[in-house]
C-alpha cells in the first residue's frame, strides 16, 4: 500500500492553523534509564528504560517511514519521548512546520498505541511561537534539548527566550532535560546525562586500574 504520509493510517483531529494532532499529557514521574533511540534494538531490561530522540533525525527517520513496524519493540519499554525532529532557526519554515506535524503525529499514533510518550518540545525564532507549541498538553511533563546551543551567545539567547514561553503557555510540571542545564531553568527538571558518559566513566576507571596494575607490578619487579 502507498503510504500518504501515513494519512493512510490515520488523520487526527487538528488544532491550530496547520492542523497538528494534540497530544495527552503525562504525569507520571518518569523512574527509568534514559537511552538514545538508536541503542533501542539491542536494548536489555526494556521496560526498566526510556527512550529519547536527542539524536540525529536520520536515526530514527525509519520510524516515520514505517510506524508499524517499530511500535511492538517500543512498546516493551517504559515510556518514550516524542521525537525530536529538527526545527533549526536556518530551515525554510515549510520544514520547520512539516518537522512538528510529523512530531506529533507519531507521538499521538503512539499514544493512541497505549504507550505513555513525553512530549517533545522544540522552537527556533519567537516567528515559531505561532505554532510551535500547538498540539502540545497543558501541564504534566515535557522534554526538552538543549545541545548545541551553551556555546553559541545568539543561539542560547533564542533558547532561553524559547524556554520562557514555553513554561508560559504550557505550565509543565517537570522538565526533562537532555544537555547543559542553564542557570535560568533550574527549575523542577530531571536530568539526563549523555548514554556515552557511562560508557566513558567505566573507561575511565579501568584505565586507572590498568596504570595502578602496572604500577604495582613494577614495584614487584623491582624487589
Amino acid at each position: 500500500m502507498i503510504n500518504f504520509e501515513n494519512l493512510d493510517k490515520c488523520i487526527f483531529p487538528g488544532v491550530g492553523k496547520y492542523g497538528i494532532p494534540q497530544l495527552e499529557p503525562v504525569n507520571e514521574y518518569p523512574e527509568g534509564e534514559f537511552i538514545p533511540v538508536n541503542y533501542h534494538y539491542t536494548a536489555k531490561d526494556r521496560a526498566e528504560k526510556i527512550i529519547h530522540f536527542f539524536v540525529d533525525d536520520t536515526l530514527f527517520i525509519r520510524q516515520w517511514n514505517q510506524p508499524d513496524k517499530y511500535i511492538p519493540a517500543l512498546k516493551q519499554f517504559e515510556a518514550i519521548c516524542a521525537p525530536d525532529f529538527s526545527t533549526y532557526t536556518d530551515m525554510p519554515l515549510a520544514m520547520q512546520i512539516y518537522n512538528h506535524y510529523r512530531k506529533h503525529w507519531l507521538a499521538a499514533y503512539w499514544q493512541m498505541q497505549g504507550m505513555t510518550v513525553y512530549p517533545t518540545i522544540s522552537w527556533s525564532t519567537p516567528d515559531s511561537y505561532d505554532w510551535c507549541f500547538d498540539g502540545e498538553p497543558v501541564g504534566g511533563i515535557v522534554a526538552i534539548s538543549s545541545v548545541g546551543v551553551a556555546r553559541d551567545k545568539e543561539a542560547k539567547r533564542l533558547f532561553l527566550q524559547g524556554y520562557d514561553e514555553m513554561m508560559k503557555r504550557l505550565d509543565p510540571s517537570w522538565v526533562i532535560f537532555y544537555g547543559t542545564v542553564f542557570e535560568e531553568c533550574d527549575w523542577n527538571v530531571i536530568r539526563v546525562k549523555p548514554f556515552g558518559a557511562a560508557f566513558t566513566q567505566r573507561g575511565k576507571e579501568a584505565a586507572l586500574k590498568r596504570e595502578a596494575e602496572m604500577y604495582y607490578d613494577s614495584i614487584l619487579c623491582r624487589d
